[in-house]
Parts: structure tokens; sequence; C-alpha cells
């Protein structure tokens, strides 16, 4: 980060401030503005620590490969016209010998890391090539799917405004990873994107044209960074809208046999998927869900005790049966560690707290609301099934397929504030049976 910078990131914030604030004036409901403009100062503050700690702190895939050759395509194009192909070639054409980075060497051969440079050097013919401006623009496009998700499920339970704007709003690790040059903020903008347009289509009824086009290209996105996303959002998605509109799923039994094909359904195109990537992955690094999971789990293994690596204590080999049985392990490392007393640098420790709070929280509310109507307020609330399920398969998918804290942290955000969420909806709806006249047996 350096003194240009400095001097420009003030201009770029007050350009963005005028065209948020243009959009924020068309709302009517004082609460969405005074969300939105929150919303909005804290994804611009918090690119600043996420800029050092990826140039200072922990330099990283952010600063060393996506800012770095994307800003390097840009240049080339200025140079050389003729170099504009490598925004739409594909991946594997691109030729190595333009790298700017000698220990990038393969890591655009792959399709997901690739795009995120794409993206990366088209922005920097806006951002001036500098890494804290582009930072920027990164984190407004995840705010800007970030502010459609909350508007999402505040449209729905408006009485729930803070707990919704705790959970996708000012959610620490999810404002952090998600404000800069990384896969994260596009597939959470995408998330975003999706999940409302969807909304407005099938619920609303509106602009089936515009959302439409928005799907797609949302979805193509996630489809290319992180496929696994796609895999596990959208079915259940699908099958919330199901239930806002088709009656056949008022059935109790229906919706447990259309829950348990959807994951199967999930499941087999994850493990397919890994296959699949796993056949084609070349000595080169990439994503670690592309990486063969077996020779990754024995590699780290091996170095028991070194760095932030972990193991789940269960081999998985590819198959559906190892992803069944790997899982219990899996979705508590994803949603509750690491622990306190794994945390060896500052970035896993912070994410160490917050995971400390996500474990106290959910035993709270699994208290007050009983085991009875902790299960049945999933069963019977579209919303909650659907956060809870994507929440417990994603995290099942990461958890599987990562064995250091350090990625962990990162790559388990986008269901974070979907548990949280349903975690919200499970307490107020039980709190709201408990305090019923019914309930309290004086009707």
């Amino acid at each position: 980060m350096g003194f240009l910078d400095l001097i420009l990131f003030p201009f770029y914030v007050a350009l963005f401030y005028f065209i948020f604030s243009a959009r924020r004036k068309m709302y009517t409901d004082p609460l969405l503005k005074y969300y939105h403009k929150q919303g909005f100062w804290i994804k611009v503050i918090a690119v600043i620590p996420f800029t050092i700690f990826n140039t200072v702190l922990s330099p990283g895939d952010s600063f060393i490969l996506y800012y770095t050759e994307g800003s390097n395509i840009a240049r080339l194009i200025l140079t050389d016209f003729s170099h504009i192909k490598w925004l739409y070639l594909p991946s594997v054409d691109f030729d190595q010998t333009l790298l700017a980075g000698e220990n990038n060497l393969g890591y655009l051969r792959a399709e997901n890391n690739y795009m995120v440079v794409r993206i990366t050097a088209v922005l920097s013919f806006l951002a001036m090539h500098r890494y804290l401006i582009l930072n920027l623009f990164f984190s407004l496009i995840s705010f800007s799917g970030v502010w459609r998700l909350y508007r999402f499920f505040y449209e729905q339970y408006p009485h729930l405004h803070k707990q919704f704007a705790i959970a996708i709003l000012y959610l620490p690790t999810f404002v952090f990873w998600s404000s800069g040059i990384l896969k994260d903020p596009l597939c959470i903008g995408a998330i975003g994107w999706i999940s409302y347009s969807l909304y407005d289509i099938f619920y609303k009824k509106k602009r089936l044209v515009a959302n439409t086009v928005i799907i797609m290209l949302a979805g193509y996105l996630l489809y290319v960074v992180k496929v696994y996303i796609l895999i596990s959002y959208v079915p259940f998605f699908i099958f919330y809208l199901a239930l806002k509109n088709l009656t056949l799923f008022r059935s109790r039994a229906i919706r447990v046999v259309f829950v348990l094909l959807l994951i199967t359904v999930s499941v087999s195109m994850f493990t397919t998927v890994m296959a699949k990537l796993s056949e084609s992955l070349t000595d080169y690094g990439g994503d670690s869900i592309v990486k063969n999971i077996t020779h990754f789990q024995n590699a780290y293994a091996a170095q028991e005790g070194a760095g932030s690596n972990f193991s789940l204590g269960v081999v998985f080999d590819g198959s559906t049966a190892s992803l069944i049985k790997i899982a219990p392990a899996a979705i508590i490392a994803t949603l509750y560690r690491p622990f306190l007393w794994e945390s060896k640098k500052i970035s896993t420790l912070l994410s160490s707290f917050e995971s400390l709070a996500f474990m106290i929280f959910t035993l709270l509310v699994f208290y007050k609301a009983g085991p009875v109507l902790f299960v049945q307020s999933i069963v019977k609330d579209p919303v909650i099934m659907y956060c809870i399920l994507f929440a417990l398969l994603f995290a099942l998918f990461v958890g599987a397929t990562t064995a250091n804290f350090g990625t962990l942290v990162r790559y388990k955000i986008p269901c974070m504030p979907f548990y949280l969420i349903a975690l919200f909806l499970i307490q107020d709806r039980a709190a709201k049976i408990k305090n019923s006249p019914v309930t309290n047996g004086t009707v």
C-alpha cells in the first residue's frame, strides 16, 4: 500500500458514496436507509485492514497472485492491445512466460484462479492499478450482493432487522474476508444477487428479464469460481421457493423425501465434480477444493503439529460413503473450529473467538427452545430449513476438503451468515410459541 493509494482512496470512496447514496435515496423505509449506509461504511473501512493484512502481515493469493497477475495483464494490454485476448481466452491458453511472478507458475491454468485475475485486470483500468483501490472495488461488489441478501431476509421478517444486520452486515470474518481481491467477495456477492433475483421472480413476480440475466451471470460466476457453492446452495434455495409457492410440499412426508433427495443429489454432484477435477489436476497449485483430497490429507498428517494444519481423524477417499462418514467431524470443524487452543496466528485467533461465540449461541438456542421445538422450527419454516440445510451441507464440503485453519477460516464464510440466521429465526419462533397465550394456558 503506497502513498498514491492513500491519496486516491478518499476520492474513490467519495465516488462510490455518491453512487450508493443515489440508490439509498430510492428507499422509503428508514431502516433500510440506516442499514444500507452502515453496511457501506463498514465495507469501506474493512478494506484498510484487509490491505494491510495481505501486504504486510500475511501476503497471500490476494496480493501475490490475483493482484500481481491481474495488474500485469492490464499493463500488457496497455503496452500491446493484442494482449486483450487474455481477457477472454480460456485459462489453459495463457502464455506462462508472461507471468509477473515466477512463483505463480501454473496457478493460472486453473479457470477459477484465472477468472479472478481477469476481473482484476479489467478493474485495474478503473483503479489505476492500485491494490488498495482494487480491494475497494471488490469489497463493494461484494456489498452489492450482501445488501440484497439482507433485503431478502428483512422483507420476510422485518422485526428481526438487528439480528440480520449482525449475521450479514456486522459478522467480523464475513466482512473481513469479503473486502478485497479474492474469490470469496465475488461468490458472496453472487449468492446475494441470485437469492434476491430468484425471490423477486418466483415470489414477488417482478422483473422477469432483468432478474433472469442477473441469475445467469451470477450463476456462471459461481460455477467457474467455486462450483461447490452452487451445488450446495441453489438446490435448497429452490426448495425454499417451492415450499413458499406449492401446496404439494405442505405434506411433511413429501418434504422429508424431497430434502433427502436434494442432499443425495448434491453430495453425488459434489463427489463427481471432485473426481473429475482431481483427474484433470496438473502438478500446479489451485484452490484446495480441486486438489486430490486423499493426497493432501496424507500430506497434512505427515506434518502433524506444523503451522495451522489439522486432521479430522477420518480419511476421505472421494467416495460418497466416506463423505457421509466424515460428515460430523467436517461440519463441527467448519462451524466451531479452530478452537482457542488450536490458534497460532492472529487471523485464526480472531476466528476462534467468533467460532466459540457460534458454539455458545447454538447451545443457548437449543437449550431455550428445547430439542422438540428446535427441530420443529426447522421442519415447519421454509426459510429456516433452507438456511440450515445449506449451512450444514456447505460445512460438510468445506470441512472435508480443507486441512488448514488458515484456509478454513476463509472458505467457510459463505455459510456462516445462513447458519446464524437460522439460529436467530429458531430463537424468534420458539420465543413466540412459548409466549403465546395458548402455550401459557391463559386461553
